[in-house]
C-alpha cells in the first residue's frame, strides 16, 4: 500500500485479500477491508471492472467522476491479468498462494471455466478463505442464472412485493442497496473465517448470495408466513396499522416520520405537540388497539392537522414535548446533515475530486485521514508482479 489506511487496525494490516470482483457486491466488501487496514489487490480483465464505466453504460457520459466506483474501490491496488492466458493464470495462482482471503462475485459457471471452483481452489490453497458472492447460491438449478440485486435480492426474496406501492406495484429499488447489504454479510463471514484461520491455519469456503441475504432481511415476514401460512400485504400510508410509525407532510411540503412504535406510550406527547389534548379523550384513539382499529380515520385527522403548519414549527413543538420523529431527508439534505458530519459520515478521496460516503464503522484510537485514492486500471500490475517474483524467490523449495 502507498500509505496508512483510513481506519487501519493492526490486526488487519498483514491481511492480504485478492478480489476478482465486478460491479458492487464483492468490491464493496473488499473496499471496507481496505478501509480497515487490509491489503486488497483487485484483479481485473484487460477491459476492467465494468463499474468503471457505469455512466457510459447508462448513456449518461463516461467522462464524469465516478463516486459509485470510488466508494467500492478506494484504497485497493489494481492488477490486470487475463486469466485465459496461461502465464497470467500462473501469476494468479501465485497470488492466491500468498493471500489470506479471496473474494469473488463472478458466476459459478465462469469460475468453473477458469478452474476456480470454490472447493477445488481451497484444496489447492488449504489456508485460503474463499468468499463466493453469487446471485442464487452455489447449488440448485438457478446457480448460474444471471442477475443483479434487483433480481435476486429484491424480487426473488419477496422484498419488492412486501414494499409495493398503493396499487400493488412492486418496489423498483435504488441501485446498489441489496449489493451493499450483501457485501456487509460477506464481510462478516470473511472476518469470522479469518479469525478461525489464524487459530487453525486452515481456510474454508464462505458462501453468500443476494437471494439468501434478501430473505434474511425479510426474515420477520417470512417467519410469519411459515408459522401462519400468510402475512400482511404491503400497506399504504393511509392504512398503516401503526399510525405513529408513519410519514406525514407539513404545510411547506416537507415530509417527516413519527417513530412512536408503542402507541400507548407516545400518543400523549403527540397530542400535546399538536395542541389536541382532546384526542386522548376520544374513545376511537384511547389505546393502541383503538388507534389500530380506527387507523384510517386517525391518519386522515393527523394529515389535516399537520398540513396547517410548516415543518420548522412542528419540529420545535415535537422536540419540546418529547415526540419521537425524524425528517425524511432528500439526498441534498443528507450530504449536509450536521449529525453525519459530526460522526465522520463522509471522506475525501486522495488524488481526486470525489467526496465519498464513509463505511458504517468507526474504530476508537485510529487516526482520521482521507481515504486512499481509487486505482487506475492496471496501475499496480508491474509492482505487484515484481513483489510476487521476489516472494517466490524467497520461498523455500
Amino acid at each position: 500500500m502507498t500509505g496508512p489506511p483510513l481506519h487501519g487496525l493492526t490486526a488487519l494490516s498483514g491481511l492480504r485479500v485478492v478480489e476478482l470482483g465486478v460491479w458492487v457486491a464483492a468490491p464493496s466488501a473488499a473496499a471496507l477491508l481496505a478501509d480497515w487496514g487490509a491489503e486488497v489487490i483487485k484483479v481485473e480483465s484487460p477491459t476492467g471492472d465494468p463499474m468503471r464505466n457505469v455512466f457510459g453504460s447508462l448513456g449518461i457520459g463516461g467522462d464524469l467522476p465516478n463516486p459509485a466506483f470510488a466508494l467500492d474501490n478506494r484504497g485497493k491496488r489494481s492488477v490486470i491479468l487475463d486469466l485465459r492466458d496461461p502465464d497470467a493464470r500462473g501469476h494468479f495462482e501465485d497470488l492466491l498462494a500468498t493471500a489470506d482471503a479471496f473474494i469473488t462475485n463472478l458466476r459459478p459457471d465462469a469460475l468453473d471455466k477458469l478452474d476456480l471452483e470454490a472447493e477445488a481452489t481451497v484444496a489447492r490453497h488449504p489456508r485460503l478463505v474463499y468468499c463466493s458472492i453469487s446471485g442464487y447460491g452455489l447449488r440448485g438449478e438457478d446457480r448460474n442464472r444471471p442477475t443483479y440485486d434487483i433480481g435476486a435480492f429484491w424480487a426473488r426474496s419477496g422484498l419488492s412485493r412486501q414494499m409495493a406501492d398503493e396499487s400493488g406495484n412492486p418496489l423498483n429499488a435504488r441501485g446498489g442497496i441489496g449489493d451493499h447489504i450483501t457485501g456487509l454479510a460477506a464481510l462478516s463471514g470473511i472476518l469470522a473465517a479469518v479469525l478461525e484461520q489464524r487459530q487453525t491455519g486452515v481456510g474454508r469456503v464462505v458462501e453468500v448470495s443476494l437471494l439468501r441475504t434478501g430473505a434474511y432481511v425479510l426474515g420477520w415476514d417470512l417467519g410469519l408466513q411459515m408459522l401462519l401460512g400468510k402475512v400482511s400485504p404491503a400497506e399504504s400510508r393511509h392504512h398503516n396499522q401503526s399510525p405513529l410509525m408513519n410519514p406525514y407532510r407539513a404545510a411547506d411540503g416537507r415530509w417527516f416520520f413519527f417513530t412512536g412504535l408503542e402507541a400507548d406510550r407516545h400518543i400523549g406527547a403527540v397530542a400535546r405537540a399538536l395542541d389536541r389534548p382532546d384526542l386522548l379523550e376520544d374513545e376511537r384513539f384511547s389505546s393502541a388497539s383503538a388507534i389500530r382499529r380506527n387507523r384510517t380515520e386517525f391518519i386522515a385527522l393527523l394529515d389535516g392537522i399537520i398540513a396547517e403548519r410548516p415543518l420548522a414549527e412542528w419540529a420545535e413543538r415535537f422536540d419540546r414535548e418529547g415526540v419521537w420523529w425524524a425528517l425524511a431527508q432528500t439526498p441534498a439534505e443528507v450530504v449536509e446533515d450536521p449529525q453525519l458530519l459530526a460522526n465522520d459520515g463522509f471522506v475525501e478521496v486522495e488524488g481526486g475530486a470525489v467526496r465519498s460516503v464513509n463505511g458504517p464503522v468507526t474504530f476508537s484510537g485510529v487516526t482520521r485521514r482521507d481515504a486512499i485514492g481509487v486505482p487506475e486500471l492496471g496501475e499496480h500490475t508491474d509492482e505487484v508482479l515484481a513483489e510476487l517474483a521476489a516472494e517466490t524467490r524467497r520461498r523455500p523449495n
